[in-house]
């Protein structure tokens, strides 16, 4: 029996149940290090290869529209197989068994780090502050190759720097992605990427269309409601839909975003942030959920569980809302030439707003001397020359703020 054509493979009924996918992703969940490049892998791997749900110029569409939108690029292309494999609660299914293994690991790194005293708690939060540093600085050098190869996305990036370094917080960032995207539609017109043939799913064009009407109105109604409302649960709300809704390349990229809503609100502290973004690394499963934990640590009530599950649904809600959104429309938008020049603007705007967290917050708070310095760099080696897996790298750094401590 032959493969089905990506049309016929995506538009017929599901062949699996809810509690299939469950299992599958459950798997990947507790198995997939190494962030959202390499959680693709792994989906190819288990889901194309061996397990067979779709064939590869399927899977190749999918992960060309979650790599276009904003938010989680590899929680999308799991919620999105979810939903081919199982239907509304097979997508359901793929997230919370994909997401829950790093959630809760890091919820409970959220109680322990309170926990931690003396020297040694001390020094091992030194380290992960110290990882974070080499982690961010491999993403930049990574995302500078892939999305500023040619000069006048270059350019675009420097620009990104100079506007978040001017204009702080969030509208800094916001302004970044528009100036960069206007930038890529008067200068980086090309030949287009390649596509392949057709991408479909169970979603009516309706149906979509109430998708992206829902993510504009809290993205324009949360503020507004935050604001009058006075309560701080709608507020933490707000602050993390936000930033899962502006996050374009996913992964990383969401430092910034959440450094200018929990950081500079007094909510989470400079080391608090930084620990956790170091922890994060350490655990499998989709990075986004960095955001458990800075709503189980914050400050105002709620917090602890309450804010964790808050932050957790709203930073991966605007990414679905997205997702089911675009999936009636993306076959034609795609293919023309402007929307592939504003994405090449907006992603080397994405470079330079990174670039700039990596001075401030994460260099800045982290590296007070000579020997944070030199783990910071003995990180960035073993990642980036000795191809190191990132949470054996969060040992090391540990080790050493623990060996920085007691000096």
């Amino acid at each position: 029996m032959t493969d089905s054509t990506p049309s016929t493979e995506s538009r017929r009924q599901p062949a699996g149940s809810a509690g299939e996918v469950f299992v599958t992703f459950l798997k990947l969940g507790l198995t997939s290090f190494g962030g959202p490049i390499a959680h693709l892998g792994y989906f190819r791997d288990e889901l194309v290869v061996r397990r067979k749900w779709l064939n590869e110029k399927a899977y190749a569409d999918l992960v060309a529209l979650c790599q276009f939108l904003p938010g989680p690029a590899s929680s999308q292309v799991g919620f999105a197989l979810g939903l081919l494999r199982g239907g509304p609660l097979g997508a359901l299914a793929a997230f919370t068994a994909f997401t829950l293994p790093s959630a809760l690991l890091l919820i409970a790194f959220a109680f322990g780090s309170t926990m931690m005293g003396g020297r040694i708690g001390s020094g091992i939060l030194i380290g992960l502050k110290i990882v974070a540093v080499a982690i961010v600085a491999q993403a930049v050098w990574g995302m500078a190759r892939n999305l500023c190869p040619d000069k006048e996305r270059a350019t675009i990036a420097l620009g990104a720097v100079l506007v978040v370094m001017l204009a702080a917080g969030a509208i800094g960032q916001v302004a970044a992605i528009t100036l960069g995207a206007v930038a890529g539609l008067l200068f980086c017109r090309g030949p287009g990427a390649e596509l392949t043939g057709h991408i479909g799913f169970p979603v009516s064009r309706s149906t979509g269309t109430l998708f992206l009407a829902a993510f504009f109105i809290l993205l324009i109604g949360l503020p507004v409601l935050a604001a009058t409302a006075g309560s701080q649960g709608v507020s933490l709300f707000d602050a993390f839909y936000r930033s899962g809704a502006l996050v374009f390349g996913g992964g990383h990229v969401v430092l910034p975003l959440l450094e200018a809503e929990v950081v500079r609100s007094g909510w989470v502290s400079h080391d608090a942030f930084l620990a956790g973004y170091g922890a994060a690394q350490a655990v499998p499963g989709p990075l986004f959920t960095f955001a458990a934990y800075l709503g189980a640590v914050s400050g105002p009530e709620p917090n602890g569980i309450a804010g964790a599950a808050i932050a957790l649904v709203a930073v991966f809600l605007p990414g679905f809302l997205l997702l089911l959104g675009t999936l009636p429309f993306w076959d034609a938008f795609r293919k023309q030439a402007s929307a592939q020049a504003l994405m090449r603007g907006a992603n080397a705007a994405v470079v330079g707003i990174l670039g700039a967290a990596l001075y401030s917050p994460v260099f800045t708070s982290a590296i007070t001397g000579p020997y944070p310095f030199a783990l910071a760099l003995t990180c960035f080696v073993l990642l980036m020359a000795w191809k190191t897996p990132p949470w054996i790298v969060v040992l090391v750094a540990a080790a050493g703020g623990i060996l920085i401590g007691l000096a």
